[in-house]
């Protein structure tokens, strides 16, 4: 199983240079990819932009929304002309993750009905598809960049055997993702699709002296809309020594999984180097 991290494009207060430094440093010590959050009403940076960042710093290591929100993205053409020029300047390294999203407030300020998004996003993937196919929106680049599905419903099963090469989990644990792993594969088979999807699956860590402040500070912050109770699930479930991330690697790639993106509570780039420790990088 591969093992990545996400940028901390998403946690508030992270400045520029920080998110680059991240960047290098996360390049240098072998993860298998950079991930990153969407949001729209959160102090965070715009996912695509962020990855342009990194890849202008980065020699190797791959580049993926994990995952945008793509119903937000209403000109589809325009959104598939993004992903090949990050595809394009950063070599080929880059995974269009995407998703619905389901927070009232994004779908508010953007100005986008959160009722019929499902088939919204399903016309869009199919739009991005042709778009990519067609070869007449560049930027030019031998192979498109790879489509990853994300959701638990069971359209969105549907959706990833439908349009992508695989499907990816939220960071719900890894006895959701197993059932989840179960459900991708039936929607594959049932699609007529040959082999197997590549699977993926988020997890929080928080390392270091500080680890239980600024995983609470920041999970309880994040997804402070999801309630109380769901957020101080995240906080108690989130990684904060290296036996547990140990743990959630061996648990994760025993139920499935190909790629487990590990993602921050913390903007320092010193993270980068702890989590890589932990990891064995």
């Amino acid at each position: 199983m591969d093992v990545a991290i996400g940028l901390p494009n998403a946690v508030p207060g992270t400045t520029g240079p920080r998110l680059v430094e991240w960047a290098r440093r996360a390049d240098a010590r072998g993860f298998s990819s950079l991930g990153t959050i969407d949001r729209i009403v959160y102090d965070n940076y715009e996912p695509l932009t962020a990855l342009a960042a990194a890849a202008a710093v980065t020699e190797r290591i791959g580049l993926c929304t994990s995952v945008l929100l793509g119903p937000l993205r209403v000109n589809a053409t325009e959104l598939a002309k993004q992903a090949l020029s990050l595809h394009a300047l950063s070599a080929g390294r880059f995974t269009l993750g995407i998703g619905l999203g389901g927070r009232d407030d994004d779908y508010e300020a953007s100005g986008v009905e959160l009722a019929g998004r499902g088939r919204r996003l399903d016309a869009m993937l199919g739009k991005i598809k042709e778009v990519w196919s067609g070869g007449e929106v560049g930027p030019s680049i031998e192979g498109a960049p790879s489509l990853i599905v994300g959701g638990h419903a069971d359209a969105s099963f549907a959706r990833a055997a439908r349009f992508a090469d695989g499907w990816i989990a939220a960071g719900s644990g890894p006895d959701q993702f197993g059932e989840g792993v179960g459900k991708a594969r039936a929607a594959w088979a049932q699609a007529g699709r040959d082999g197997t999807p590549r699977t993926m699956a988020l997890a929080y860590f928080s390392l270091g002296d500080r680890a239980e402040e600024e995983a609470r500070a920041y999970l309880t912050d994040y997804y402070a809309w999801l309630g109380e109770e769901i957020a101080e699930f995240l906080v108690t479930g989130a990684a904060k020594d290296d036996e547990t991330v140990k743990r959630f690697i061996a648990a994760y790639e025993a139920a499935g999984c190909d790629e487990l993106i590990f993602f921050p509570s913390s903007g320092d780039p010193d993270q980068v180097d702890l989590l890589a420790g932990a990891v064995g990088l």
